[in-house]
């Protein structure tokens, strides 16, 4: 027969174990004695249970930046939505401006499109980032922007065209004159050669082949998701994220290499256009936009950015995470780029060149919406590419509207 005290330890010991299991279960010591001070006695077990009440303790958005978790909060998308709503108001009352003072349309057509980048990449990125857990949806805003991003290149190298008064005007400059030799430009492998049509050639296909190359990847991304072989951040070689970053990486430093080859051949023809800022300018947001990502991919890939677990369980992938990152970035970016563009692209400059009233110049909204219209038609680039890229391509004369808004090429 056990002794009083031997049952007291054993109870306690039993006790101690409930509460372990049951942080909400509570005994008391003279429950547990019972009446064990008689060992005769048969042992009366009288538990009380206490419900300890449970606060939910609310989410601190600032403790979880470091994670995925800050993504999905809405001060996240509250301080995203801040930057692209201050951006585009900047972006648009430029555009409006210069489509007011519409007075240069071979040289603000391109400038119109140009910014038209901080627009389209602020609104895709912010609605992107509104729908972070829908994996299969995002992917289609990004088609969106990637096309466009191409757009811009050729805009950008098209401006500079139209800035030197066109391909013939270009060659008859630097035509014969020796390029020099500097691995910074990577025109090392071109020592003892001259400046020819072929390379102002090269220059220009280099920034197609991105414009054909970026859509023609966003669609092949949206049919191998749909078929379940794209997902982001999946690099095994059954899926198809690792072929389509080989290929667009491939392009995009194609197209950043024809384009620093013809700044390299023009820089001081370009000088009066104070072209680094320009430059500078959109290459930040277009290639350094694709660097970013990259790094983030490569985070993912260490496994610093993992997949998140939302309140009922549902899964976010490590890619969706890091692309949600990518636009939140952007986002923020955007106000910046907004900022710059206006001082790389001022409507002042064109706006002195009028002649008005002391009101300025008096113009009407269907007078900036044909303006616009014609600003936003893509046929030209469209012919571009076939007479660069045909086999019987000699030499032409840069796109033009001096006289008409029709293409007009001849050759020379």
């Amino acid at each position: 027969m056990l002794h009083w005290r031997d049952i007291l330890s054993l109870r306690k010991s039993t006790c101690a174990k409930s509460s372990e299991k049951y942080p909400d279960f509570r005994m008391s010591e003279s429950t547990i004695l019972g009446d064990a001070h008689n060992s005769s006695a048969k042992p009366i077990y009288a538990v009380h249970v206490t419900a300890v009440p449970q606060v939910a303790s609310a989410i601190d958005p600032l403790s979880h930046v470091g994670d995925g978790i800050f993504l999905q909060t809405k001060t996240a998308q509250g301080l995203a939505g801040a930057f692209v709503w201050v951006a585009l108001f900047l972006t648009c009352q430029q555009i409006y401006q210069h489509l007011r003072w519409y007075t240069n349309p071979q040289e603000q057509r391109w400038i119109v499109r140009i910014l038209f980048i901080v627009p389209i990449y602020a609104t895709y990125s912010w609605i992107s980032l509104l729908f972070f857990n829908s994996e299969s949806v995002y992917v289609y805003f990004f088609t969106v922007r990637d096309c466009y991003e191409a757009f811009v290149i050729y805009n950008f190298l098209s401006l500079c065209y139209e800035y030197l008064g066109g391909e013939g005007n270009i060659m008859s400059e630097i035509r014969g004159k020796p390029i020099k030799s500097s691995c910074l430009y990577g025109t090392c492998c071109l020592t003892g050669k001259t400046y020819t049509i072929g390379f102002l050639r090269f220059c220009k296909q280099a920034t197609l082949q991105f414009c054909l190359v970026k859509p023609l990847m966003a669609f092949i991304i949206i049919f191998l998701q749909a078929f379940g072989h794209y997902h982001d951040g999946d690099w095994s070689a059954d899926g198809g994220y690792i072929y389509i970053t080989i290929i667009y990486n491939i392009s995009v430093s194609l197209a950043l290499y024809g384009l620093y080859l013809f700044y390299f051949a023009t820089k001081d023809l370009l000088t009066p256009f104070e072209p680094v800022l320009k430059f500078c300018t959109i290459k930040s947001v277009i290639f350094l936009s694709f660097w970013q990502g990259v790094g983030l991919a490569i985070l993912e890939k260490a496994k610093v950015i993992s997949p998140i677990i939302d309140s009922d369980g549902a899964q976010t992938s490590a890619g969706t995470v890091s692309a949600g990152y990518q636009n939140f970035f952007i986002c923020i970016e955007m106000l910046f780029a907004a900022i710059a563009l206006r001082y790389a692209f001022p409507y002042q400059v064109y706006s002195r060149s009028c002649i008005g009233d002391a009101h300025g110049r008096s113009v009407t909204m269907q007078s900036i919406s044909s303006s616009l219209k014609e600003t936003m038609n893509p046929k030209d680039i469209m012919t571009d590419a076939i007479h660069n890229f045909h086999p019987q391509y000699q030499q032409y004369t840069q796109y033009s509207s001096e006289v008409t808004s029709n293409q007009r090429y001849e050759k020379l």
